[in-house]
Order: C-alpha cells, then sequence, then structure tokens
C-alpha cells in the first residue's frame, strides 16, 4: 500500500513528460493555436464604420476581393508595433482590400490612434462587443486572417506581424 501511494507522483510525473514529448515532437507551437476556420468560409457579419456610423460592410460585400482582415485596438502594444507593416502591405500588394476592426476599444481612442499612427485601412469596423472576433475565433490581440476571392479563410497569424512573416507566409498567397 505505502508502495502504491510513493510510486503515484512517479507515474504522473512521467505521463506529463509523454505528453511534452509528443507535443514538442509534434512540433505544435502553445503561442499560435490552430485556427477552426482555416479554409472555411469566412463568418457571417456587418459592420459599422468607424468614421461614418452610416456605412456599413457586409461579410458578403467581400466576395470576389482578397481580403487581410486585422483585429487591433488602441491599447494593445503588440497592435501599435505592427501597425506601420500594413502600409508596406498596402503599397506591395495595391488590390488587398485591409479591413481592420476595432476590437472592445473606446472610438475615440480607436480614432486618435490612426489619426497618430496612419490609417492603412481600406474599412475600420467597429467590434465594441467582440461578436466578430468571437465568431472569427480571435485568441488576442492582434490577429491577422487573408480571405481569399471566394471569402475562404486561407491564412491566420497570431500576434503581431513581422516583415519577415510578410515576406515569408503572407507575400507568397499573392
Amino acid at each position: 500500500m505505502n508502495r502504491t501511494i510513493l510510486i503515484m507522483p512517479l507515474i504522473g510525473l512521467i505521463i506529463i513528460c509523454l505528453f511534452f514529448l509528443i507535443f514538442i515532437l509534434l512540433e505544435k507551437n502553445p503561442n499560435d493555436p490552430p485556427s477552426a476556420l482555416l479554409n472555411k468560409n469566412l463568418p457571417n457579419f456587418s459592420s459599422v464604420n468607424l468614421y461614418d456610423t452610416e456605412e456599413v460592410l457586409l461579410s458578403e460585400s467581400l466576395k470576389g476581393k482578397y481580403t487581410l482582415i486585422n483585429f487591433f485596438a488602441s491599447w494593445c502594444t503588440p497592435c501599435r508595433a505592427e501597425h506601420h507593416l500594413f502600409f508596406k502591405i498596402k503599397e506591395e500588394i495595391p488590390e488587398l482590400f485591409i479591413l481592420g476592426f476595432s476590437h472592445k476599444d473606446d472610438l475615440d481612442d480607436s480614432k486618435k490612434y490612426l489619426e497618430e499612427e496612419g490609417n492603412p485601412y481600406s474599412f475600420v469596423g467597429i467590434d465594441n462587443d467582440g461578436k466578430i472576433a468571437f465568431d472569427f475565433g480571435v485568441f488576442g490581440l492582434p490577429e491577422t486572417f487573408i480571405i481569399n476571392e471566394d471569402k475562404k479563410i486561407i491564412y491566420k497569424h497570431t500576434g503581431p506581424l513581422t516583415k519577415k512573416i510578410i515576406e515569408d507566409e503572407i507575400a507568397i498567397l499573392f
């Protein structure tokens, strides 16, 4: 009986070590969770324009164009770190429609942020309640998606973009 009690923590430790070994061998990155929506249809949404509440963007209107979708907030430091790269993407891929979603952010703060840093987006939608982000399966800010002309999600990146990610992962999609 005493021997069984002594062996149980050892067995538990072995199981945990095996789990991590399998995780490492499968090359899973815990900082990059998989997207259930990858290669699936774009979720249906409608969003009001940050600058003109009379203007509404519907997910259906994205059919026929490649679109980069970025969830950001003025309070998000990694969002600020990647922000300047959207100007580079816009310059290098001018046919790309760049959609930004102000996620759970004060509207005035979002406007001020885009005034200070510049606005690279073709449309800035409002996602105050986080429903659009929830439908996309957003894990944390920033998150970036690319959809093709058939409204299929063909790319997802969690975290801030870098020049290397743009060159190695995004540019090759076009």
